[in-house]
């Protein structure tokens, strides 16, 4: 008795009567019709100015395409179908969605393969990690469009909540779209990671905000006896109930599937399903709050840089204006913080002068010293002491390209310095390319016997987005494979022929491209030949290397005896990395491609 009186309460506060019931229950059902040609044209011309919005970069047009969303009526449907147990309007919901979801995705798809550009903006990567927070907006917009469907009719059904929630249901399914689109065109991984995304945004929308509309609903009992005969009566006259109807005669249990299941079920059911979604949510939830206590600590840190720099090294002892900070980046690895200031200075810093920064910033952030490596990047500008030292020419106004060039590499060194592959992969150089008109992109090289993983390189690829500050960035991994190959001596000979080098021409090949690889060289020799040819065979082996321009401190030698004379003897050459842990990669190529 409790429960109802206070669903009494509920509904008469909102002032929803029985007659109000019964409109509002009619209503959602009639929204889901298939028949209905400006329904569709809605959903088209909604993926379309949405799909057209996120390759803008454009919030105004993305929201034009929240407010003629109609996707709201089968959503609600759906919360209905739940709190009421009916059946026939959960199947004409359900097949109303997915026949509206394709037909979104397959306009969006079918726009980004027409467009001759295809850049990921921001609105797209705000759209692919879904997370916690989502999913509570996604609760309270639910409740809210619920309430105001059965408070108050104004229009069209689903055009009230369409204001208030289609932000997270048009966009999503066409950053779905896109993301089809770039797969299908040029980049597969990036674009199924973007349709992934996107759809797992969609789904926990919809999930949230179906359980929000079924627990309005049952707290309204929107389905009580009198409600139900009206819609009875309606739904004997509505042919695509009666064709839903007859569907359901012909399942062989359709008597059990009068009602969906007990009300204890149905609610378990959509429970269980928040609580599976929850758990990649959860994660990207983790990252986020990771990102910004990240963030956080970084703002800290240039906070304190500036204020040292601001209070004890900006001016002159006369008070005038010394130099002032034009670019601060700074990046913490835990037990060491590697800060680059590029300043504009009318006087040269002395060395004791960047030595007494850094003791008085590691003063103030209460660490060593030693843990604060400084790369201060000094441009002089014009004053009368300068001038009497340097020729005019020879002050440069502003940056230079190859300045630039050079700051752009070294802060991606000190970023891919502290960012680790899975073992055994190992990185071994990087090229960067920019445009004018192009995002930057950064491609890694590295070596392993195998390929990382498709998760792995998901999260990798946008954990070193992250540290670049670049979502943009077109970033990818490109797999050296460890070659190994043979050389055959011939039994107590220390040289072979020329022509017998030539299994040596690929790894030869990598060498020359990239300097951190080296060899390791196994030379086999029999218990009864002497110590000359392991050694002799060693020497004709680096020698050859040498006219190939491949230093001999790249060589790992090792030597092997076999038990039977053979009438030759394979020595193994393997491709390795020089050193296990890299400080830094070796082979930075930068460069701008002409337009």
């Amino acid at each position: 008795m409790k429960i109802a009186h206070l669903r009494s309460w509920f509904a008469w506060n909102l002032g929803v009567n029985t007659a109000r019931k019964e409109e509002v229950y009619l209503d959602i059902a009639q929204s889901v019709t298939l028949t209905d040609t400006s329904y569709w044209l809605q959903v088209l011309f909604a993926a379309g100015i949405a799909t057209l919005g996120l390759v803008l970069n454009s919030p105004a047009v993305i929201i034009g395409a929240m407010l003629i969303s109609p996707l709201m009526g089968s959503i609600l449907a759906n919360g209905l179908a739940l709190a009421a147990g009916d059946v026939i309007l959960a199947l004409r919901a359900i097949i109303n969605l997915i026949l509206s979801c394709t037909l979104a995705i397959s306009f969006a798809v079918l726009l980004v393969s027409i467009l001759p550009f295809k850049e990921m903006t921001s609105e797209i990567l705000a759209r692919t990690q879904p997370n916690l927070l989502d999913l509570g907006v996604a609760l309270f917009s639910g409740a809210v469009g619920a309430v105001a469907i059965c408070k108050k009719a104004k229009g069209v059904v689903t055009s009230i909540p369409g204001v208030s929630i289609a932000v997270a249901l048009m966009p999503p399914l066409c950053v779905v779209g896109y993301g089809i689109g770039i797969a299908m065109r040029n980049n597969p991984g990036t674009g199924w990671q973007v349709a992934q995304g996107g759809g797992l945004l969609f789904f926990t929308n919809f999930v949230a905000i179906t359980f929000s509309a079924m627990i309005v609903f049952l707290a309204l009992h929107i389905d009580s006896t009198p409600v139900r005969e009206q819609v009875g009566e309606w739904r004997s006259q509505d042919p695509e109930s009666a064709w839903v109807r007859s569907l359901l005669d012909r399942v062989p249990a359709s008597s059990r599937l009068k009602q969906i299941g007990s009300l204890p079920g149905r609610l378990l059911l959509i429970v269980v399903t928040i609580l599976l979604i929850s758990i990649p949510l959860a994660r990207s939830f983790g990252q986020l709050r990771s990102e910004v206590i990240y963030k956080q600590q970084e703002n800290r840190l240039r906070n304190a840089a500036t204020e040292v720099w601001q209070q004890n090294f900006a001016t002159l002892a006369e008070g005038q204006t010394r130099s002032y900070i034009s670019q601060l980046s700074v990046q913490d690895r835990g037990n060491k913080l590697a800060l680059q200031l590029r300043v504009f200075t009318n006087k040269l810093y002395t060395d004791a002068e960047r030595l007494q920064y850094q003791k008085m910033l590691a003063l103030k952030l209460l660490r060593p010293v030693e843990s604060i490596a400084l790369n201060l990047v000094e441009i002089p500008t014009a004053a009368n002491d300068l001038l009497r030292k340097l020729p005019e020419e020879s002050i440069p106004i502003a940056p230079t390209i190859p300045e630039l060039q050079s700051n752009l590499s070294r802060e991606i060194e000190v970023v891919l310095d502290s960012w680790k592959l899975p073992d055994p992969a190992q990185k071994v150089s990087y090229a960067v390319v920019t445009s004018p008109n192009q995002p930057l992109n950064l491609q890694i090289i590295y070596l392993s016997p195998r390929e990382i993983d498709r998760d792995g390189r998901v999260i990798l690829l946008q954990n070193i987005r992250d540290r670049l500050n670049a979502p943009t960035a077109q970033v990818t991994l490109e797999r050296i494979a460890p070659i190994s190959t043979t050389i055959a001596f011939p039994l107590n000979q220390p040289t072979i022929p020329v022509d017998g080098f030539k299994p040596l021409d690929p790894i030869v090949q990598q060498l020359q491209q990239y300097p951190r690889l080296g060899l390791e060289i196994v030379v086999n020799q029999t218990p009864t030949e002497a110590s000359l040819p392991a050694a002799q065979r060693v020497e004709t082996i680096r020698a050859y290397l040498e006219t190939q321009g491949i230093s001999p401190d790249r060589l790992s030698i090792n030597t092997a005896t076999t038990a039977p004379p053979t009438a030759q003897f394979k020595t193994v050459v393997k491709l390795v990395q020089v050193s296990a842990e890299p400080t830094t990669i070796d082979r930075v190529t930068t460069t701008t491609p002409a337009e």
